[in-house]
């Protein structure tokens, strides 16, 4: 098979990672489709290949190796292939994975986005030298990406992400977003609401505003988030708002207010990671909070905004963790009832500061894991199994993957909704609910 570098031919991207990777792939997508290329099949059938990866997890960073790894003999056959690296990964690697995978074309960091353009000009112009290409700086161009380039891939479901911050100025010991990401940067309040208003001339009902600390955001006028909230409560078109990740130690008595006045259109649901129930572990973390403060956070906001639903991310087994301190982080569980935990074992990160400590024996961490899940299962099942019989209202998002012949959706309060009847994705549809698992609710449109 030859490629012809006269035209730009096709590209496929693959995504690992949080809601901002995926908005950052849909902004390298709206890059390669700027200079003509369309979306491929597979990988198989692309002329430019884009790993956007991730570096928080151990295993995802190895994955990342391993589809390059699969990817060679692609490469081997057809050496005109652009084969390019970005994202967290890229940034922690940088020069090491040309070492590693040394077929592998460029490697560009997620604060360094805007090379692309730069590598697709000069290899359709018959430059080769793109080969080798490396730029890890930490410059806006995630940030600074002009918003109607971004070829949404999710629009059509009626929901949108919007970056407002970059970056992240915590130094939790465990953690390495701040050097893959680099320090919070924001953007300015009149351009997210720029962003904001297109997206609701083109019938998107849900926006997320994305950041790896959304609720530290503050542009140059001094304008936070929830002067954001309230603003865009006010646009009409815009049905739902949500916000994610924040933190709890920038979850203030002010943004609570802020959120609980900008409803109905402020979701009732909460992404805030609490890591562990420990305030000793949470010390040994750099989490700046403990386990009264977090769940002083949590009864401000259900005052606030009764009937709010919470999820949060928790590491199970950090350096140190005791039976005892796990123990306090199973029954923090018990006592806040999240409806969405996403648990991890501990996974040493190069670099940061709990690397090196005594890590417990990952048959201790798994062994642990286990037993929050299942406790964590049981408290989902019982609070879904509560939504029998009422009906909500769900924003299709189009049909339900294990059951195509059924529609799926998010409820306001995040919920996976799978419903059979009448439905048009991106718009919001009445379904009320039949039946739930600990996972899930499943329902029938009431205009069956």
């Amino acid at each position: 098979m030859t490629r012809d570098s006269a035209r730009a031919g096709r590209y496929h991207i693959e995504t690992w990672g949080c809601q901002m990777n995926v908005l950052d792939s849909d902004k390298l997508a709206g890059t390669l489709e700027s200079h003509g290329y369309r979306r491929a099949a597979s990988a198989s059938e692309a002329d430019v290949i884009l790993l956007n990866t991730c570096s928080i997890r151990e295993k995802a960073a190895e994955k990342i190796f391993s589809e390059l790894g699969r990817l060679k003999p692609l490469k081997k056959r057809t050496p005109e292939l652009l084969l390019g690296v970005c994202g967290c990964v890229a940034q922690q690697e940088g020069e090491r994975i040309f070492a590693r995978a040394p077929h592998v074309d460029f490697v560009l960091g997620p604060r360094a986005g805007a090379t692309l353009d730069e590598v697709l000009t000069r290899h359709r112009a018959g430059d080769r030298t793109v080969r080798g290409t490396l730029d890890v700086e930490y410059r806006s161009d995630s940030i600074d990406f002009p918003f109607e380039k971004i070829r949404r891939a999710a629009a059509g479901t009626g929901r949108a992400f919007v970056t407002i911050i970059e970056g992240c100025n915590h130094r939790c010991t465990y953690c390495v977003v701040p050097r893959t990401r680099g320090k919070e940067i924001c953007r300015e309040m009149g351009q997210i609401m720029e962003e904001v208003r297109s997206l609701a001339e083109r019938g998107v009902l849900e926006v997320e505003f994305l950041g790896q600390t959304v609720n530290a955001y503050r542009d140059s006028n001094g304008r936070t988030l929830g002067d954001l909230l309230a603003e865009t409560a006010r646009l009409d078109g815009i049905e739902r708002i949500r916000f994610t990740t924040s933190h709890p130690a920038q979850m203030t008595d002010a943004l609570m207010d802020a959120m609980a006045a900008a409803r109905p259109k402020v979701c009732p649901y909460l992404h805030l990671p609490v890591q562990s129930g420990s305030s000793a572990v949470l010390r040994a973390m750099r989490r700046g909070y403990d386990r009264e403060a977090y769940l002083a956070k949590i009864e401000g906001l259900r005052r606030r905004i009764p009937g709010i639903s919470f999820g949060t991310d928790i590491i199970v087994g950090f350096p140190g963790e005791t039976e005892r301190e796990f123990g306090e982080t199973l029954s923090l569980l018990q006592e806040v009832e999240f409806d969405t935990v996403y648990s991890f074992a501990y996974s040493a990160r190069p670099g940061t500061a709990a690397h090196g400590m005594d890590d417990p024996p990952l048959e201790l961490k798994l062994e642990r894991v286990n037993r929050l899940q299942a406790l964590q299962n049981g408290i989902q099942a019982r609070r879904n199994q509560g939504w029998v019989g009422r009906a909500v209202e769900v924003l299709v998002e189009g049909p339900s993957k294990k059951r195509p012949s059924r529609w799926s959706g998010r409820s306001a309060d995040y919920r996976i909704v799978n419903f059979s009847g009448r439905a048009t994705p991106g718009r919001i549809s009445a379904v009320r609910i039949t039946g739930a698992s600990a996972f899930s609710l499943r329902g029938e449109s009431v205009l069956s």
